[in-house]
């Protein structure tokens, strides 16, 4: 009986011992297959929205490898399975009849001549990457075949085959290899393109394109002959795929936006190892702008401008349309053509001027024709200047911003502060601006910063943005349609503002868009307007100082394009202008995009105000022509017109009057636009219909009111250096000022010794020695004004 219960407990024992074993093998079987089957790395590709190739890189270790694809062409399935396993979709990973009927066959021809892998098999062998065949590798090889299968469908199993299997020279996966062989993707091949590719695989290091092509063809029209057979392909599609010809030299693959691929591989750093991806870049529309880009690009060469980019964004999505970062000229090392402009940090001369504008209609400071000064300035050592070096004395700032005018720019600024500017900016999504605010001061608004193209036009994206969408959120501005542009498809958007508002609105914006559509467009001198089929836009351009940098930004409802022209090394060039280079590559690329309807006019948060029509301000009590205007929501704020007031003139209404000389009851009472001497002295040349102040009628006591004498020139604390002229003699300098009053004379000192005088036209060329000084001005009324300047010695060698 105690040896029965010993056996007993021995059978038990073993029992145990033996589900243990059992367990083991299972729980082994199980975590057999690695979590991740290949580490290889693989070529970086971006594709255009519709899946075509735009461009590809060689991955890391030298092979054109691109990442796993989950969509195999079905020739392809049928090609592979009928040529290495026509049994794939019915065996669980190892295939008896496939061994069996191999180990007959070498026994038979005495030597292995057929193996009995399958394509699970085979997909185990390239993740082990161990090429030794011997019955221990076959044996592991099978066990994880079965445990793939467990895992993976017969559809994945046989992506993963396609995406790592070799296809000769440096080509793996299938993906690769159509592009390298037959420079189209794997779903576009003939049967006979992908049947030559089936059959590389099975020896990449001996048959492929180039080389052995007897060979090839042999074993591509066998197995043209078992499809036909298999009834995948009748036999006329068999007979033409035959008489298709084989692949010659590897191909390049397509280079249609490198730089947006250099963007890819940067960004790439924070994506996971994600190496493929679809863009949302229209493919045609972005040959087609690199087209024009490179035209443009090989008549300005000339010049010695030897760079140029544009980038085209829908609105709505801020989708990137088209991404050329820079001319393509890979063999050429001094056009520095690998430089992605796009994303370079640039000046960007006058193209912030419209944001500005913008802002400052929001916060009430200007109405949209608020005339602005235009004349000679300077703040504290800065001295803004217009490009064409004169001034207007006073212009509307609608105008101002068409014309690209400087000075009133800063002048506005100036108002705005660039404190706050440069914080609005940085709310509309600049990102650039890596130094405060106090650093770049009032040139902020002149291209004394640095953004980016990707940056600019995803602000003036989000402009566009907001101001379509305000009826649909009742004039109230979302903050969630300030971003930035996007590349990828399918991305949907973290805002990165931690702000919850923007210092603008839509109404301001439209008025914005409205003004920089009147800007002339190059070679069309202002005609355009009359051509119904002519689209409108909304254009900027900008100049950096030294002519580096040539800018054009353009903006419809739909789309905003931008463009930049000039050399990456930061060479300026005689002539590098936004409007001569910049502007008609803008206007060809529009020319690629459908016409489309302007902005809808604001429904709501707006407002109605009277408006001097004269001076562009809020109306007051004397000014004469007044109209009620549709404005921004905070017009009401804006300052009231400083310029009009009540004179007082004799009955013929041909002079100034008091009541000290004029009987009242004879007196005429006349509204006056009267500007300030210095906005008068400019205004005047080029406003024939201005009428400055009469005169006092003689025998009236001078009761002069305001600014009468003012010094244009110098600006106070002014640093002049004079250069020396062609005889080696100091130069000259011209002071200039301005007076009221016609006919007036003007006794000029300098330090206190008397210069000379000057009557109607006030200016003086004198010659102070170097070091400080102080003129002073005094008129026959004993009005004088006085400026301190300094002139500076010549450095010496």
């Amino acid at each position: 009986m105690k040896n029965i219960f010993s056996r007993i407990k021995s059978l038990r024992l073993a029992t145990k011992i033996k589900l243990l074993v059992v367990a083991g093998l299972i729980i082994w079987f199980y975590f057999s297959l690695p979590k991740k089957l290949f580490h290889t790395p693989t070529s970086y590709v971006i594709e255009d929205k519709d899946g075509n190739l735009l461009n590809a890189t060689i991955a890391s270790d030298g092979q054109w490898r691109f990442p796993y694809n989950k969509n195999v062409p079905q020739k392809f399935i049928d090609c592979i399975t009928t040529f290495e396993d026509r049994r794939f979709f019915k065996h669980p990973g190892v295939d008896p009849v496939s061994i069996g009927r191999a180990i007959v066959k070498n026994i038979k021809n005495k030597g292995v001549v057929q193996g009995g892998s399958t394509l699970t098999m085979q997909v185990i062998r390239l993740a082990e990457g161990n090429d030794e065949r011997s019955i221990w590798n076959k044996l592991k090889e099978s066990i994880l075949a079965l445990r793939l299968e467990l895992s993976y469908s017969k559809k994945e199993i046989i992506a993963l085959y396609a995406s790592n299997a070799p296809f000769g020279s440096n080509v793996v996966g299938l993906d690769a290899a159509a592009w390298r062989y037959y420079g189209r993707s794997a779903d576009k091949l003939s049967w006979g393109e992908m049947a030559t590719l089936a059959v590389l695989p099975n020896a990449p290091s001996l048959v492929h394109p180039g080389k052995n092509r007897d060979v090839l063809l042999k074993k591509r029209n066998a197995l043209l002959d078992k499809l036909v057979d298999a009834g995948k392909i009748d036999q006329s599609s068999g007979e033409l795929a035959k008489m298709e010809p084989l692949p010659g030299n590897p191909l390049n693959l397509p280079q249609f936006s490198p730089h947006l691929l250099q963007r890819f591989i940067k960004d790439n750093k924070t994506r996971n190892g994600i190496t493929r991806i679809k863009t949302t870049l229209d493919g045609n529309l972005q040959k087609s702008v690199a087209a024009i880009v490179q035209q443009h690009q090989s008549v300005l060469k000339g010049n010695g401008i030897n760079n140029a980019c544009a980038l085209v964004l829908d609105v709505e999505t801020g989708n990137t349309l088209a991404y050329v970062g820079n001319i393509y000229a890979p063999l050429n090392k001094e056009m520095e053509s690998d430089v992605d402009v796009v994303a370079a940090p640039r000046s960007p001369g006058s193209a912030l001027k419209p944001v500005l504008y913008a802002a400052a209609l929001s916060d009430g400071y200007i109405l949209p024709q608020s005339i602005l000064p235009d004349i000679p300035t300077q703040i504290g050592s800065y001295a803004p200047q217009n490009f064409d070096l004169t001034y207007d004395g006073a212009v509307p700032a609608d105008k101002a911003l068409a014309r690209s005018l400087n000075i009133p720019a800063v002048k506005l600024l100036q108002q705005y502060k660039y404190q706050r500017f440069y914080e609005t900016l940085q709310q509309c999504g600049i990102t650039t601006l890596n130094r405060n605010a106090d650093a770049y001061g009032l040139s902020l608004i002149l291209g004394g910063c640095e953004v980016t193209m990707w940056d600019i036009a995803g602000v003036y994206a989000s402009m566009a943005r907001a101001l379509n969408h305000q009826n649909k959120e009742h004039g109230k501005l979302d903050p969630a349609d300030f971003h930035a542009p996007n590349y990828i498809a399918g991305k949907t958007f973290n805002i990165e503002h931690s702000t919850s508002t923007i210092a603008l609105d839509a109404t301001s914006i439209y008025f914005a868009f409205q003004a920089m559509q009147e800007v002339m467009r190059p070679g069309e001198e202002g005609l355009w307007q009359q051509f119904s089929s002519s689209q409108k836009i909304a254009w900027k351009t900008g100049t950096s100082f030294g002519f580096r940098d040539g800018w054009a930004i353009g903006i419809t409802p739909k789309h905003v394009v931008a463009v930049w022209v000039g050399n990456t090394d930061g060479e300026g060039r005689p002539g590098l202008i936004g409007v001569q280079t910049a502007a008609p590559i803008l206007f060809d690329i529009f020319r690629l995009l459908p016409n489309v309807s302007w902005f809808e006019k604001p429904r709501y948060n707006y407002s109605y105000i009277p408006v001097c029509r004269q001076s562009g301000y809020r109306a007051n009590i004397d000014c004469p022509e007044v109209d009620t205007l549709f404005l921004p929501p905070n017009a009401g704020k804006a300052p009231l017109c400083p310029y009009h007031k009540i004179i007082h003139l004799d009955a013929t209404g041909n002079f100034r009057v008091t009541e000290q000389c004029e009987s009242p009851s004879s007196m005429q009472h006349k509204s006056w636009f009267v500007l300030t001497p210095a906005m008068e002295y400019y205004y005047k040349q080029k406003n024939a219909d201005y009428k400055i102040l009469p005169p006092f009628k003689a025998g009236c006591e001078f009761a002069e009111t305001g600014k009468v004498m003012e010094i244009i020139y110098p600006q106070p604390d002014a640093k002049i250096y004079v250069p020396l002229e062609v005889s080696g003699e100091r130069g000259k300098t011209v002071f200039t000022a301005a007076h009221r009053r016609n006919g007036a004379k003007i006794f000029w000192s300098l330090d206190d010794n008397f210069i000379g005088t000057t009557q109607n036209f006030h200016q003086m060329a004198l010659n102070p020695s170097p070091g400080l000084h102080i003129i002073t001005l005094v008129d026959e009324n004993g009005l004088s004004v006085s400026r301190q300047f300094e002139i500076l010695e010549k450095e010496k060698n």
